[in-house]
C-alpha cells in the first residue's frame, strides 16, 4: 500500500441491505454523514446511484464547511460503491460483506488521498463519523425489532 492509501474496516450489527440503505439515501446519510461535531444537511446532499452519476455533500461545523464533489465509478447494490472526486483525484471504494448472521462487514478504500486527509486528526475524524454510522445503525436495528 502506498502512502496516499488507507482501508478502513468496522463489522455492523445490521444485515447488509440497511448499510447499504444509509450509504446511498440522503435521508440516511445527514444522520451520520462527517466527523463529529459536523452536520450535513439532508437538502446539501445529492446522490445520483448509478455509474457516472453526482455525489455531492455539504458538512458544515463551528470551524467551517467542507463541500465534497464526487461522481459513481461504480454501483453494485447492495455490494460496492465507489466514486472518485475530481478535485484531488481520490477515490474511495467501499465493499460490503453480508456475514450471514444478520452483520455486515465493510471496508473502505481510499486511494490518492490528498495530505491534509493524511493527517492523524483527519483519519480520526474519519474514525468518528463511522461511528455515528454505527450507532445510527443500532438505533434503525432496535427500531425495526420494537
Amino acid at each position: 500500500m502506498n502512502d496516499d492509501e488507507f482501508v478502513y474496516q468496522r463489522t455492523f450489527d445490521a444485515p447488509r441491505e440497511l448499510v447499504w440503505h444509509c450509504l446511498t439515501e440522503p435521508t440516511e446519510l445527514a444522520h451520520f454523514w462527517g466527523p463529529r461535531g459536523m452536520v450535513t444537511p439532508i437538502d446539501d446532499i445529492i446522490v445520483e446511484l448509478h455509474p457516472g452519476g453526482r455525489f455531492e455533500t455539504l458538512m458544515l461545523g463551528e470551524h467551517g464547511s467542507h463541500r465534497m464533489v464526487a461522481t459513481f465509478t461504480d454501483v453494485v447494490p447492495p455490494e460496492r460503491l465507489a466514486w472518485v472526486e475530481p478535485a484531488s483525484g481520490m477515490h474511495t471504494t467501499s465493499t460490503l460483506d453480508d456475514l450471514g448472521d444478520g452483520r455486515t462487514a465493510v471496508v473502505i478504500h481510499q486511494r490518492h488521498v490528498p495530505e491534509a486527509m493524511r493527517l492523524p486528526e483527519a483519519r480520526a475524524g474519519f474514525l468518528t463519523s463511522l461511528d455515528k454510522l454505527e450507532e445510527h445503525l443500532v438505533r434503525l436495528v432496535q427500531g425495526d425489532r420494537s
